[in-house]
This record gives C-alpha cells, sequence and structure tokens, in this order.
C-alpha cells in the first residue's frame, strides 16, 4: 500500500490462497468484506481505490520451480514475503539467476529482520547466511510460535522503504547489512553481511545451475509435510469412512484451543501438543486401541504420535494434511486459517 502510495508505476502480487478472518490482525490490505475472495484481486482492489495509476499485475499462483524465472523476470525489485522455506530459498535463487536484487524480511513471535540479497550489486545471497533449510519439524510453525499483529507491518515498511531506494537510486540500501529489530524493547541492532565465496548459489565456483525441487530440497513430501518413518497415515476420505460407520476410535487433536475454536473435525478430543506428554495418562483406555492424531497440516500431530508410541500406545495413526486437507476433501464448510 505504501508503494502504490508512493507511485511506484507497476507492482506483481503472486498468491493462491484467499482472505480468511485470521487474516486481517496482520494483512490490513484486506477487510471483513474480502473474506473468502482471492487475496490477490482484494489487494488489487485496494490499491487502485489508494491509486488508480498504479498498474497491479496479479498473478493468483503460488511461486514453483515451474513458474518462478517467469513471473519474477517481469520486475526490476523482488520482495520476498514468503512464510515458508522451500518458497524463500526458490525466491533467492531465481533472484541471483535473474540479477535483481531480493528485499528480504522475515518475522517470528516479537522478532523481525530485514535485508537486502543482491550479489550482483556485490552482497550476499541468502544462502550465503543459511546454506541450508532446518531439519523438517525444527522450525515451529505460526500457530505453535504466532507473531505480533503489528510486527510485519514494521519490517514490511522496512522493506518498502528499500524497495524505494533500489528503484530511485538514493540512500544506502541494505545490501551487506542485516537489521535485527526486536519490538518487545523496541530495539534495532545490525549485522554486517558478506558473500561466501563457497556459497553453491553466489559462490565463485556456483553448484545451483537451476531451479530445483525446493520440497524434496527441505524434506518436505508433495502433501508439505516431512517424511518420517514408521508413522502409518490414513487420508481424509478413509476418515470420513471410520466416522460414517461408528468405529471404536479415538480422534485425537493436538492444535492449539483457540484454532479448535476456529475450525474442528466432529467427535474430535483436543489435548494441545504441549499437554500430550503430560496428559497421555487420561488416554490409557485407548492404548491398545485405535486413535487418529490430527494437527493443522500434520506435522504436530506426528510429534504426538512420538510421544504416545513412548507411551506405549500402539495403534496410532496420523491424519494426512491435517485439518487443512479434510477441508479441501472432506467439508468445505470447515474454515481455513
Amino acid at each position: 500500500m505504501y508503494l502504490a502510495a508512493a507511485g511506484v508505476g507497476t507492482l506483481g502480487i503472486a498468491d493462491r490462497d484467499v482472505v480468511d478472518f485470521s487474516n486481517l490482525q496482520r494483512q490490513i490490505i484486506h477487510g471483513t468484506k474480502d473474506v473468502g475472495r482471492p487475496k490477490v484481486v482484494s489487494a488489487q482492489e485496494t490499491i487502485a481505490d489508494l491509486n488508480p495509476d498504479v498498474a497491479v499485475e496479479v498473478h493468483e499462483t503460488f511461486i514453483t520451480s515451474d513458474n518462478a524465472l517467469a513471473i519474477m523476470g517481469k520486475y526490476d525489485v523482488i520482495i520476498d514475503g514468503t512464510d515458508n522455506f522451500p518458497t524463500r530459498y526458490l525466491t533467492n535463487d531465481a533472484a541471483v539467476m535473474l540479477k535483481k536484487p531480493n528485499i528480504y524480511g522475515s518475522i517470528f513471535r516479537f522478532e523481525g529482520q530485514a535485508t537486502v540479497f543482491a550479489p550482483h550489486l556485490g552482497g550476499p545471497c541468502y544462502r550465503c547466511l543459511y546454506p541450508e533449510p532446518p531439519p523438517p519439524g525444527l522450525a515451529p510453525s505460526c500457530a505453535e510460535g504466532g507473531v505480533l499483529g503489528i510486527l510485519p507491518g514494521t519490517i514490511a515498511l522496512l522493506q518498502a522503504t528499500e524497495c524505494i531506494k533500489l528503484l530511485t537510486g538514493i540512500g544506502e540500501t541494505l545490501v551487506g547489512r542485516l537489521v535485527m529489530y526486536d519490538a518487545l524493547a523496541l530495539k534495532f541492532r545490525e549485522l554486517k553481511l558478506r558473500r561466501v565465496p563457497s556459497c553453491p548459489m553466489c559462490g565463485d565456483h556456483p553448484t545451483i545451475t537451476k531451479l530445483i525441487d525446493y520440497q524434496e530440497f527441505c524434506g518436505l513430501t508433495r502433501g508439505g509435510q516431512p517424511p518420517e518413518p514408521g508413522v502409518d497415515e490414513i487420508n481424509p476420505t478413509e476418515l470420513k469412512m471410520m466416522l460414517d460407520e461408528q468405529r471404536d476410535f479415538l480422534l485425537l487433536d493436538v492444535r492449539e484451543p483457540h484454532e479448535h475454536e476456529i475450525a474442528r473435525i466432529p467427535g474430535s478430543r483436543l489435548i494441545p501438543l504441549g499437554q500430550v506428554e503430560a496428559r497421555a495418562a487420561e488416554l490409557d483406555a485407548w492404548k491398545n486401541k485405535p486413535i487418529v492424531v490430527h494437527c493443522k497440516m500434520g506435522g504436530r500431530s506426528r510429534k504426538a504420535i512420538g510421544m504416545l508410541k513412548a507411551k506405549g500406545f500402539t495403534k496410532l495413526k496420523n491424519l494426512y494434511g491435517g485439518i487443512l486437507q479434510w477441508a479441501e476433501q472432506v467439508d468445505p464448510t470447515v474454515r481455513k486459517y
């Protein structure tokens, strides 16, 4: 919105998601009237109302290995507003290949950081800072970690400021500098960054010469969850059949209480992941009976299964894709968040 107000002539927005009520505490380009609508369409209309002279090009898709170069190649500057490692590495690598500055921002709970990755301007790329992603399941989800709603705006304003400086050629950009922000203490600090000669992407002898399958690179399956040996899975259609046939099993929800309030599968019992070990005795009657465990996408439920196995539970299955897959395949009335 600030880039549009400043008069940036063309803005491209790539997103395949739709607006949900849970977005509104931080994504202020949307309103309650936009809930259920594509985010790119809502954003386009808001910008048009703010400055009708700005051309807004919408790409109602996620950035993938197949389309990254074609979409990003149309623009002078890339702003990374992603919230997952596969897309972040993909955005970085495509920007390096295209010789486009990549304005990076990330947030977690009460902290954020921003920089400009631009090897063609003498700075490092994202892989110089983080050569490889963390192991699957180590990084907490938004539901587990949370974020202060105003924090994305603070970091996004830093990114927008860098964009205007890059487009106009004024000031000193964040190329080679990482700004770290602590909202609780209201303090900024800065780290110097350098290009790493051995970087596999922008180093002296790069080993990455094409965009790869970033889902597999980050240890994820196509369903979006880390593979884990020894965990039996069940898909949403099979779960619905079990419910319809009124089979004797426990459906265990290991999300947080506020998530359970937003959306739930009928008949599920809530024990948040952080309480599973302490409350496992409450489930002793099901120690040798079938239990289906679910969360939002499948990651936390896998962790819960590991905890319950250690307690002697024997018939555990994970709901593949979590409640989001249930909403996609079985019950579209279930709210996504």
